[in-house]
């Protein structure tokens, strides 16, 4: 199915509203892709909570993926500041590094959010656990799925626009594929009055398109993509920049559904 996704995307078949075929591909997919779990002056996951509180809709627990690992804290700890966040809205949440069999927990969940951290560290260890059909094939199914940071870079084709180092090398790049483009989180419009000689997002989103295809998504902090069947609209506070091959950057603005130039 991915091949011919990005061959949609190669024909310039962006319209999700109008195409049929990927109107198949996202079928009855339910997202919140994040770009970041907190803002500035902001508690844990507080900017998106009141969606939170209608986007996980069952009374079962959600189920919590800690590999990313932020700062390179423990399991346990990353878990209980997710736990500490939901229980603000009466939900509760179990690690699923705590479970004796995560491939049957992520098969049963009714929810299921994975951090953000180091989105190598996090594939390497979906990876090594041999998690990441099991992950698909409920996102698939309709499972409320939310990701922050590293963890919407696993929903894009591959993880290849990540900001993170590859402090590990998981045996592939290839992510989820659950939406047919790359997510770079936490991006930052070039800013002209910067004395700072370092390569810009956009630089590097460029480099990245030298040798693939498929469009990139930057997100800002405080900015997410909501996914609703094959609905995909940009909310919180700042507008998206989207990035295709060969093509100039433009601007999604925020309460606007996504769609390809």
């Amino acid at each position: 199915m991915r091949r011919k996704v990005i061959k949609a995307f190669k024909k310039n078949l962006y319209n999700f509203t109008k195409d049929n075929e990927l109107k198949q591909y996202f079928g009855m997919k339910k997202l919140l892709v994040a770009s970041t779990s907190t803002t500035y002056g902001g508690k844990y996951l507080e900017y998106i909570m009141n969606e939170l509180d209608n986007f996980f809709d069952s009374k079962e627990p959600i189920i919590f993926i800690p590999y990313a690992r932020p700062g390179g804290i423990t399991h346990d700890k990353y878990t209980e500041i997710v736990k500490s966040s939901f229980k603000t809205i009466g939900k509760e949440v179990v690690g699923l590094h705590k479970t004796d069999n995560p491939k049957k927990t992520l098969t049963n969940a009714k929810g299921i959010f994975v951090g953000g951290g180091n989105t190598f560290v996090l594939m390497n260890k979906m990876y090594e656990l041999n998690l990441l059909e099991k992950l698909k094939s409920a996102i698939l199914s309709g499972v409320p799925y939310l990701g922050t940071s590293a963890g919407s870079n696993l929903c894009g084709l591959s993880i290849g626009t990540s900001n993170d180092m590859p402090i590990v090398y998981p045996p592939s790049f290839a992510a989820l594929g659950v939406l047919p483009f790359n997510i770079n989180p936490h991006y930052r419009d070039p800013n002209p009055e910067s004395k700072h000689m370092g390569e810009t997002r956009n630089t590097r989103i460029k480099e990245f398109h030298f040798f693939n295809d498929q469009p990139v998504i930057g997100l800002k902090e405080g900015s997410y993509l909501k996914v609703n069947g094959d609905k995909i609209t940009l909310k919180g506070k700042y507008n998206a920049t989207i990035f295709e091959k060969e093509k100039p950057p433009y601007e999604l603005l925020a309460g606007e559904n996504l769609k390809f130039q």
